[in-house]
């Protein structure tokens, strides 16, 4: 039997609406490192997972899956500026997501994988990996690229921006941070990262 080797490292990264965190997991990518997207799963589990869509309606006191389809907008909007319904649906679907990952990471034969997720510290995920890297940018950028790929106007980009962790939170928790700034040459900045990863692993 062929001996798999798992990965030896597991590299969280973060940062807040519009920081660019997919153009960075895409230059990891590029480097050979499988990347698991943390909100995408959590979409995916919220939309397909029998149990979690039960319960999600309990937790909102109606039927939020209008012809079976979760109405993203309507539940946006309830827990947006409830804190308590908010706690309990993350409660319900961060467990699901983790576990994901963790069956997705054993699968991995690469020296190290990626956890990309926009809560990372706020979900509890920090806990499940070795090492962080934080995606930092100008506000006015971040609000520039949201506005620009979802349908949302300004002050709903700064609404959210404004919900999240700030970056100098993230930055104190991280052992990397991205400038991911226009004026800013990330790919040198990851090489290093990758650089750095793998001289750990092999020292």
């Amino acid at each position: 039997m062929i001996n798999v080797e798992k990965p030896g490292m597991k590299l969280g990264i973060t940062g807040g609406i519009g920081s660019g965190k997919t153009s960075v997991c895409k230059v990891f990518n590029v480097l050979g490192i499988p990347v698991f997207s943390a909100d995408p799963e959590a979409r995916e589990i919220m939309d397909n997972d029998r149990i979690i869509k039960r319960e999600i309606n309990e937790i909102v006191g109606k039927n939020i899956y209008p012809g079976g389809q979760l109405n993203r907008m309507e539940l946006a909007s309830l827990i947006f500026n409830n804190r308590d319904l908010l706690e309990k649906v993350n409660s319900l679907v961060h467990p699901v997501v983790f576990e994901h990952f963790n069956c997705w990471a054993e699968k991995q034969t690469t020296p190290y994988v990626i956890m990309e997720a926009a809560i990372l510290f706020e979900s509890g995920a920090s806990k499940l990996v070795d090492r962080i890297a934080t995606i930092v940018a100008p506000v006015e950028e971040r609000i520039s690229r949201v506005t620009r790929r979802n349908k949302l106007n300004r002050d709903q980009v700064m609404e959210r921006i404004k919900n999240q962790m700030t970056d100098e939170e993230r930055i104190k928790m991280s052992d990397y941070v991205i400038n991911n700034s226009e004026n800013n040459m990330i790919i040198p900045v990851i090489l290093r990262i990758n650089e750095d990863l793998l001289t750990h692993l092999n020292s």
